[in-house]
């Protein structure tokens, strides 16, 4: 039985996303915590009243993101992760973090990367006149949204849209995204190759 820890900033709906799947799905895994850098994060609320362990680790208390990432480490390994997920988590994380959960840590990025790392990417796709748009699963590395792509989902931008439309009709297809995703690491379903994320979804590489 694999330990998830689950990584949030705010309202965290792929978190609750991922915590329904594995209820629903009995996954070989259970949700060991869900953590926050705030303590007025509404997942918190939700995890709670599942009955999942939740933790608040204060950014603002802490003199530096090392000082702080080294906190948030003590608390997450106080639950023996095997996966780390971060769903919706606001921080830029530290390489000496990253390095410690390399491998096992998970984030999804609302664009299909390498397109439009860092924020606002539904403002960038609708100023882009892309014609479609869409949610990237993928490792952590210290390059911030440039670690091993695991999974995508794509979604066509529509005439009229605005980034609250486009964001609202791309989070379902995240909801379904991140929870496969999931799956598969802790199914043991995920092998890194060369930079290259081997998935149920694709072949392995010729010799």
């Amino acid at each position: 039985m694999k330990n998830i820890v689950i990584l949030i900033s705010g309202r965290g709906s792929n978190m609750e996303a991922v915590v329904r799947a594995a209820e629903a799905e009995q996954w070989p895994a259970r949700i060991a915590a869900v953590i926050s850098n705030r303590a007025d994060a509404k997942g918190l609320e939700f995890a709670a009243a599942r009955g999942i362990p939740t933790a608040v680790v204060p950014n603002k208390e802490y003199p530096s993101r090392e000082a702080f990432d080294a906190a948030l480490q003590t608390v997450i390994d106080g639950f023996a992760p095997d996966l780390v997920v971060l769903a919706g988590f606001m921080r830029i994380l530290t390489p000496a973090f990253v390095e410690h959960y390399s491998g096992r840590m998970l984030n999804i990025h609302p664009s299909l990367l390498p397109l439009f790392p860092g924020l606002h990417t539904h403002e960038a796709a609708l100023a882009a006149g892309h014609a479609e748009h869409g949610a990237t699963v993928h490792f952590v590395t210290a390059e911030l949204d440039h670690g091993p792509v695991v999974d995508q989902v794509a979604v066509p931008i529509l005439p009229g849209d605005t980034p609250d439309t486009l964001s609202a009709r791309l989070l379902v297809q995240e909801h379904v995204l991140y929870p496969r995703a999931i799956r598969w690491f802790i199914e043991d379903k995920l092998t890194v190759e060369n930079g290259q994320v081997i998935t149920p979804h694709n072949s392995r590489p010729a010799n």
